[in-house]
């Protein structure tokens, strides 16, 4: 008799988020199994609990799944997790905390295609500005672009804040190989008029850019907003826009609204659980195959 699927579902939180089971059991995983308020300590115990209860063969048919909310402490879980396999004791192992690694790997390689499609260019030596990205998915959408090749400066409401945040995205999820830089909310107005791309990743229904700004930016070509919820993140485009031109914009600038960006993060994390369910070996994925996965995506659908 076949063994059941089984999904292993870690967050650090105390609930875990219901989108990533229904996404699991979508995928093709028979049983999400939740486990809550876990501390990294308890990762190794865990695993190797998973582990060691299963033939090899078996093995194939089981997963883990890390969730909660800080990135880099999500990456740390998913290394502590390889490290506690080794053969043949090993199964594969997917880290996207709230969603943060598919929905920023969603909106960077959406604006990517706005870019290759409408003004002929790439992320490559593009100016691009992370506007609340002190948060989880600001802070992967800023690693993403800079290994395209971006400039990229992350933007929060305190300088040291974003600095340090900018740092640790530089140190830890970069190898030191990029360099994004931090600005203040206060200092937008600047930033805006060397802008290529804007992406709006701070709290549902605040502002992060507004009409006057979108105006007054000379070459801005993409903004992208996660906000569903009204007001927009940024003037102009609202949850439906895929591409749409921003009115009020004088540099012909395209929009990307929370559902364009929602469905190829839906697809992506859909794309990722089954690669889980069909490889013959473990694999380990986080934000650079979540965003490889999307380029996937979007080619064969364009």
């Amino acid at each position: 008799m076949e063994k059941p699927f089984i999904l292993h579902m870690l967050t650090t939180a105390k609930n875990l988020s219901p989108f990533d089971v229904n996404m699991a059991l979508d995928a093709g995983w028979v049983s999400a199994v939740p486990y809550i308020n876990v501390e990294p300590s308890e990762v190794q115990g865990l695993v190797q609990d998973a582990i060691f209860s299963r033939s090899s063969k078996n093995l194939k048919r089981t997963g883990i799944f890390i969730g909660g909310r800080d990135t880099k402490q999500a990456m740390d879980m998913l290394n502590t997790a390889k490290r506690s396999m080794f053969s043949p004791f090993q199964v594969s192992v997917f880290a996207d905390p709230s969603g943060a690694f598919t929905t920023a790997a969603g909106m960077v390689a959406a604006a990517e295609r706005e870019l290759i499609t409408k003004f002929d260019t790439t992320l490559e030596g593009k100016n691009i500005l992370v506007l609340g990205g002190t948060g989880p998915v600001g802070q992967v959408a800023a690693v993403i672009a800079a290994q395209g090749g971006a400039n990229v400066k992350l933007i929060g409401r305190q300088l040291d804040k974003a600095q340090a945040i900018a740092d640790m995205c530089n140190n830890e999820f970069g190898d030191g190989k990029i360099n994004i830089l931090a600005g203040a909310d206060a200092d937008k107005a600047e930033y805006i008029k060397t802008a290529d791309v804007v992406f709006a990743t701070g709290a549902a229904g605040i502002e992060l850019l507004s009409a006057e700004l979108v105006a007054s930016a000379p070459q801005l070509k993409v903004a992208a907003d996660v906000n569903a919820v009204p007001p927009s993140g940024i003037a102009g485009v609202d949850a439906f826009h895929n591409g749409t031109p921003i009115a009020g914009s004088n540099s012909g600038a395209v929009g990307l609204g929370a559902m364009a960006i929602g469905n190829i993060k839906y697809q992506t994390q859909i794309m990722l659980l089954k690669k889980m369910l069909s490889s013959e070996k473990p694999v380990y994925l986080h934000f650079e195959h979540a965003f490889e996965t999307a380029r996937e995506y979007i080619k064969s659908n364009s």
